[in-house]
């Protein structure tokens, strides 16, 4: 009996992120949803500039390489044009959130339906550990040597409080994936959104807590506590849209 195996849409290829890193986790849980889903034959990934620019060697379905940050232009043009494909972005917080926050926001406000997944380490991972639009209040990294100093910085983003403004998404949720529990709700989130653009119903984005030993400079088991003290407290986790639940709720209440 078959207890644990790779995933058909997950590439028996080495991933080349740094040990510690839960990139790898995260894509396997991707690759999972596909299978369940039956959907790997009529995906198309968004690859961005970062930490996982060559998630194209990895996802076992059509891939496409965007530029920095526009990852969510390219998915709405592959959606508009193959409407019966499945879409999906998979992105950084210095793509998404800094040099692609124009794209992320305007595909939210448009609906579109795409899957989003965005990984929130609260640094540039690739390019040696800059501070992000993530990072936090005091953190260190290479551009901030003495702390983010929010007086002359400003606050980090909180992308899915920012997004829940906005009337158009359907889902957004925050998730982590730094013990079993954890792991285990974020692939039911990254499920449902992707059955979300299935079934037709809009925009929706899954953004999980992610781990950067390297650049922290931290172990990988400090980088897995670190998410628990210090990121889940200013990046509470849940959901904080789902326009299906809601308007279910709201009908169950009227009748």
């Amino acid at each position: 009996m078959v207890v644990f195996d790779k995933p058909h849409a997950l590439n028996d290829i080495p991933f080349h992120y740094c040990p510690g890193c839960t990139h790898g986790i995260i894509h396997r849980l991707v690759a999972e949803v596909m299978d369940e889903l039956g959907i790997e034959g009529k995906a198309v990934g968004i690859a961005p500039v970062g930490c996982s620019v060559m998630a194209y060697n990895y996802f076992n379905c059509d891939m496409i390489e965007a530029a920095h940050g526009r990852a969510p232009a390219i998915a709405t043009g592959v959606k508009r044009a193959l409407p019966d494909s499945i879409v999906f972005t998979y992105q950084g917080d210095g793509d998404l959130a800094s040099i692609g926050m124009a794209e992320t926001v305007h595909a939210a406000a448009r609906n579109e339906n795409i899957t989003v997944i965005f990984v929130n380490n609260a640094i540039y991972g690739m390019t040696g550990g800059q501070m992000a639009p993530t990072s936090l209040p005091g953190q260190v990294t290479q551009t901030s040597p003495y702390g983010r100093d929010v007086k002359q910085c400003g606050f980090p983003i909180r992308v899915c409080e920012m997004l829940a403004t906005l009337d158009g998404p359907e889902y957004l949720e925050r998730v982590t994936v730094n013990n079993v529990k954890q792991i285990r709700n974020a692939k039911k989130a990254i499920k449902k959104a992707f059955q979300n653009q299935v079934e037709g119903k809009g925009f929706s984005l899954i953004e999980v807590l992610s781990t950067c030993p390297t650049n922290w400079g931290m172990t990988p088991q400090a980088a897995l506590k670190w998410i628990d003290d210090k990121m889940i407290p200013y990046y509470p986790l849940g959901v904080y849209k789902d326009r299906t639940a809601a308007a279910a709720a709201v009908e169950k209440e009227e009748n």
